[in-house]
């Protein structure tokens, strides 16, 4: 199985970690996106969208770190990491949409403003990484995950980017329920750490 993708993207970590912590061995083929390989022919025929991650699973293409999430889970997790029924499903999914738009919108661009020097309006950014902060601390603060009462994909789309918030100007010191819950993350076995993320 192999991910397309890059060593310091968040995106690209979140599938990595979920199959190591599945056990579900992956091997990153590195996308030159300074050098505009994702805007490539061969990148495009994988996604037309022109981003990455993208798995190939002997053949078969998937695009989207969620819907790859979604992917690895059902098929080597099982329900522990994503449910099939309809109720425990959608409360992990509601978390899954917060990581592809709250949590891209504030936490990803402020590291991609501070990080990658590009142009967006960074305080802006940061304004929405703080209003998710403070719903996800109030969150945590009751709850040890965020859905489900044990770890899942939710926990493991939401994280990356807010442990990268130091790269985007973002500080967690204000949030300890939300430093709490990356440390029980970082806890987990088989946890594998980042660039900026490490792991312990």
């Amino acid at each position: 199985m192999k991910l397309y993708g890059r060593e310091v993207s968040g995106n690209s970590y979140k599938v990595r970690l979920l199959c190591a912590l599945l056990g579900v061995p992956v091997e990153l083929a590195n996308v030159d996106l300074p050098g505009g390989e994702h805007k490539g022919g061969a990148h495009l025929a994988r996604n037309p969208f022109g981003q990455i991650p993208v798995l190939d699973d002997g053949g078969r293409i998937i695009r989207d770190s969620q819907a790859i999430l979604i992917y690895i889970a059902r098929k080597w997790g099982g329900e522990t990491w994503c449910p099939s029924d309809a109720a425990p499903l959608a409360e992990v999914a509601q978390w899954l949409m917060v990581a592809e738009n709250e949590i891209a919108r504030g936490f990803a661009d402020a590291r991609l403003h501070d990080k990658f020097g590009i142009d967006l309006d960074v305080a802006l950014a940061r304004e929405k990484a703080n209003r998710v902060l403070a719903i996800m601390d109030s969150h945590l603060a009751k709850n040890d995950w965020l859905a489900l009462g044990r770890a899942t994909i939710a926990d493991v789309a939401c994280m990356p980017y807010i442990a990268l918030s130091h790269e985007g100007g973002i500080s967690l010191e204000p949030y300890p329920a939300v430093k709490t819950w990356i440390g029980r993350i970082k806890a987990l076995p088989n946890f594998i750490g980042m660039p900026g993320i490490t792991e312990t």
